[in-house]
């Protein structure tokens, strides 16, 4: 797997100063935890699972999400949990006969409802689990999550030789986490967990939603979650313990759940002057696409996310594929001055200038931005100097439309 695969090479070359490197779900766990991404959610009932990962039905798709949880009814609990592994297992079978297929599949997660869910996935899936690279774990606390991380550890020390880590995503979403008395004795006592199991935790989740929903708010597509008040303050907190640089976790952003157009209150939330020095006047009619989709609030939120020091994203529509994906690559000056201030981090040197010649680069505080931008950039490529996101975005809606 490969982020931007479908462009041809001459498109490769236009665009990227440093293309994405491969992996599978057996990489290291720091490239996987940046590999996520945008992570498009469907219901474990969807009977076309193997053929829609074979066919590469939703181009660019590099993780998918099988919900056995709230996209599911409690009705049909059972009936999903069957057809998932049926699903699996075709899909293990197809790719024991051909080896080729496995550079075509995305990073699979399954979202459970219970330790005994999971239990149950775990022995009916066999083998198939080999295909699974993590499993979210909904309403996570210290108690039920140590549980989760447990079957987890126990499954990957009796995994066969050779055969890929199954890692945990604790998802934070319960009042305990939110209500703001109860917080970060909340959060403390979930850092606890997730740093004695650390190395099965491929990352760490906000669950916007259920934040909301106890306040019986939603916020609407002309807003981002960090106009909610109560959303952002938790926000706050997650990040000031679990993105720490002692002992960091990648911490993914919330999710966006609007994908089509409806009455607009207020102005658009991107520029136009980006698109227009990026692609002129068929700039002008990208940037009026996205605003029609009710995109633009999601673009804003995607840099609020970046900005804060999130990767990845929660998406429930093929449309926010290629959209987020292009916001995380790296420009090529990111680029540059982050080799330079890894690279000058002899001891010898205490600032200089930027090959840019617009700002001053410190190496101690900017080191740990710098490993960041290093890291994102092995994922989502380095774009040339002349390249924006913008230019990838158009590439990629010239793709999906022809």
């Amino acid at each position: 797997m490969r982020y931007f695969n479908y462009l041809s090479q001459a498109e490769e070359e236009e665009l990227f100063y440093s293309v994405p490197v491969h992996y599978d779900n057996s990489s290291e766990r720091e490239l996987l935890a940046y590999a996520i991404g945008p992570a498009l959610y469907c219901p474990a009932t969807r009977p076309t699972i193997a053929r829609d990962i074979l066919t590469q039905r939703h181009r660019g798709l590099t993780s998918w999400v099988f919900d056995l949880e709230d996209a599911i009814g409690d009705q049909q609990v059972e009936a999903a949990e069957h057809s998932l592994v049926e699903q699996v297992h075709y899909l293990q079978e197809v790719m024991d006969k051909d080896s080729s297929v496995r550079s075509r599949i995305p990073l699979l997660f399954i979202r459970v409802r219970s330790v005994e869910q999971l239990q149950r996935i775990i022995r009916y899936m066999g083998d198939g689990m080999q295909q699974i690279t993590g499993i979210m774990l909904p309403k996570f606390n210290a108690v039920i999550g140590e549980q989760y991380l447990q079957v987890i550890v126990e499954y990957n020390h009796a995994r066969h030789e050779g055969a890929p880590i199954l890692y945990g995503l604790p998802i934070l979403e319960t009042a305990a986490v939110i209500y703001r008395e109860s917080r970060l004795d909340e959060l403390l006592s979930i850092k606890r967990v997730l740093d004695a199991y650390q190395d099965y935790v491929l990352n760490v989740r906000i669950g916007a939603t259920d934040f909301s929903s106890l306040f019986g708010l939603r916020r609407s597509s002309d807003m981002t979650i960090y106009d909610i008040t109560t959303i952002r303050d938790c926000i706050s907190d997650i990040i000031n313990l679990f993105g720490r640089m002692e002992s960091p976790y990648v911490i993914s952003g919330p999710v966006w759940e609007y994908f089509s157009s409806g009455e607009r209150v207020l102005k658009p939330q991107i520029r136009q002057s980006p698109f227009e020095e990026a692609l002129g006047a068929d700039g002008r009619k990208l940037r009026n696409e996205y605003i029609n989709r009710h995109v633009d609030g999601l673009i804003r939120e995607v840099i609020m996310d970046k900005e804060n020091g999130m990767i990845g994203k929660t998406i429930i529509h093929p449309s926010h594929i290629g959209l987020v994906q292009s916001l995380y690559t790296v420009r090529q000056e990111e680029y540059e001055d982050a080799q330079g201030i890894i690279a000058n981090n002899t001891g010898e040197l205490g600032v200089f200038k930027s090959g840019y010649a617009n700002k001053m680069n410190e190496i101690k505080p900017h080191l740990n931005w710098a490993r960041r931008i290093m890291a994102r950039s092995q994922i989502y490529g380095v774009l040339h100097e002349q390249q924006h996101f913008i230019s990838l975005l158009s590439e990629q809606e010239r793709h999906v439309y022809v």
